[in-house]
């Protein structure tokens, strides 16, 4: 971790909006920085700034004060033409593709590395063809733009910031239009490639269960409070998650909801994901797990049932007709 290089940090950086002489400061003292080869989580609740943050990063507002730097280059020298070698950005914003293409609107990626004849060469094909892939989109690339679903779409744009191959990737909620498949295949893509890649990734995001599994570090900012950058486990430990989100029925400690007990003690033997699945089964239903109880319950794995000593002895197939077995 020591190893990874820093490539994007911010010196007590002010980030809001101008309006005239007025200007109001939406987050102030911002000291953060981006690693090569790690994703960063950015999370926190509405309304904090972190879409305000990310359009000064990426040089879509100016900053009210403090300063900006890639590479030890201070942001505010950094051509626009510079710039899009240096950072890839995919917003939540919709897009007007017209009858364009999925391959179309990726290969848009490859024009800041065009010469004046803008055409691709041998190199931009090849990346065009990575990009696809890495995002995985393939099955896609000949369908219309307009033909799309919202996450499928989502995955072409990160398919675009892709083929632009830069060394910062910027996204502001990538996830937000996807199913749980999608977007637990989505985090694991985008951590996977700041790793192959040795690229920076920043990615806003409310997927705190996800971020805690996959982040390297996390941006946490909560209401009138500065960004505290740390180590995801360290944040959940010291109670700093916590204390931003105000989690209601969630229990960092175990990842899991908070679940009221009250309909009796089990003790329950077994292993694996027969046994996790048969606690969480069994806590969702009101029961807490002890290692005495007068309801015992066995897991036999092959085939997979149920033994249960509870006013006399049972052996049930399901998890359904176990917690009916032992409601009664």
């Amino acid at each position: 971790m020591s190893a990874n290089l820093t490539i994007l940090k911010t010196d007590n950086l002010s980030i809001g909006y101008k309006s005239g002489k007025k200007q109001s400061e939406v987050m102030s003292n911002i000291n953060v920085e981006l690693k090569r080869g790690q994703l960063v989580c950015f999370m926190g609740p509405n309304g904090v700034g972190k879409s305000t943050l990310i359009r000064t990063l990426i040089g879509a507002q100016k900053a009210l004060a403090g300063k900006i730097f890639i590479e030890d280059k201070d942001f505010a020298k950094i051509s626009a033409a510079e710039l899009s070698k240096l950072v890839s950005v995919v917003l939540t914003d919709k897009i007007n593709a017209g009858n364009m293409s999925v391959r179309e609107l990726v290969t848009l990626g490859r024009y800041p590395h065009l010469n004046w004849s803008v055409t691709p060469n041998a190199a931009d094909l090849k990346q065009i063809e990575l990009a696809i892939d890495q995002a995985k989109v393939r099955p896609l690339e000949n369908r219309k733009i307009y033909e799309l679903s919202d996450g499928q779409l989502q995955k072409v744009m990160i398919a675009r910031a892709l083929c632009q191959d830069t060394p910062i990737l910027i996204l502001d909620e990538p996830t937000a239009h996807l199913d749980l498949n999608n977007r637990i295949e989505m985090i694991n893509m985008l951590s996977d490639l700041a790793k192959e890649t040795n690229k920076a990734i920043l990615m806003a995001t409310h997927e705190l269960d996800l971020a805690l599994q996959s982040a390297d570090r996390i941006w946490l900012v909560g209401m009138n409070q500065p960004i505290i950058n740390g180590f995801p486990e360290d944040l959940v430990l010291n109670g700093k998650i916590d204390a931003v989100f105000e989690l209601k029925g969630f229990d960092l400690r175990t990842g899991r909801l908070e679940k009221k007990v009250g309909k009796g003690k089990v003790s329950l033997s077994g292993e694996g994901h027969a046994y996790l699945w048969t606690k969480n089964a069994l806590e969702r239903n009101g029961f807490e797990v002890i290692d005495d109880s007068e309801i015992q319950i066995k897991i036999k794995p092959y085939p997979l049932s149920w033994y249960i000593k509870n006013k006399g002895e049972h052996i049930v197939h399901t998890l359904e007709n176990l917690i009916e077995k032992i409601f009664n």
